[in-house]
C-alpha cells in the first residue's frame, strides 16, 4: 500500500476489501449449490429428491439476495470519493468523534485501520440520520450517547 495514503483513503480501501470478500465468498456459496444440485439429479429419485433440491433453490435465493444487498453496499462505496473534505458531515465522510471514528457509508461493522477502531454506518441509520450535515464542535446523541464530532475527513 502507498505510504502517501491518507487515514480516510485506508478506511475507504479496507471496508471496499470487506465488501469484495464477501462477494467472493456469495459467489462461491452460490457455484458449490449448482453443483450440489446437479449432483442432487443425478443420485436421489422421489420425495426425498424434491424437497433437496426444493431447500437447494432456497438457499441459492437467499445467497442472491444478501449477494444483491452487498452489490449495492459496493456501488454506494464505490460512489465515495476519499479525497474530498466536505465542510459538514455528507455521505463518505469520515468523521472523528468523542467516541471513536465513524465512517459514513454502509453498515459494515467495525474494523481495526492502522491499529484504530473505526465503526462503518449507514447514512439511514439513527445515528447516521442524526450526523448528516453536522459540522465540527457539534453534537448528536442516538439511545442517551453524546457523540461530538471533533474532526471531519
Amino acid at each position: 500500500m502507498n505510504s502517501m495514503m491518507t487515514f480516510k483513503e485506508k478506511v475507504h480501501t479496507h471496508f471496499m476489501q470487506v465488501i469484495n470478500k464477501k462477494i467472493e465468498h456469495l459467489q462461491q456459496i452460490l457455484t458449490d449449490l449448482k453443483e450440489s444440485g446437479s449432483n442432487e439429479t443425478k443420485s436421489t429419485a422421489g420425495d426425498k429428491h424434491e424437497t433437496a433440491l426444493a431447500m437447494l433453490q432456497i438457499e441459492q435465493a437467499n445467497t442472491r439476495a444478501q449477494l444483491k444487498e452487498i452489490q449495492e453496499q459496493k456501488a454506494v462505496l464505490e460512489k465515495i470519493n476519499p479525497l474530498l473534505t466536505p465542510a459538514a458531515v455528507v455521505n463518505g465522510s469520515l468523521i472523528k468523534t468523542n467516541k471513536g471514528y465513524l465512517f459514513l457509508s454502509v453498515a459494515l461493522g467495525k474494523a481495526l485501520v492502522d491499529g484504530i477502531k473505526v465503526t462503518a454506518l449507514s447514512a439511514h441509520s439513527p445515528l447516521g440520520m442524526q450526523l448528516l450535515h453536522k459540522q465540527t464542535t457539534q453534537a448528536v446523541t442516538v439511545n442517551g450517547n453524546q457523540y461530538i464530532v471533533e474532526a471531519l475527513f
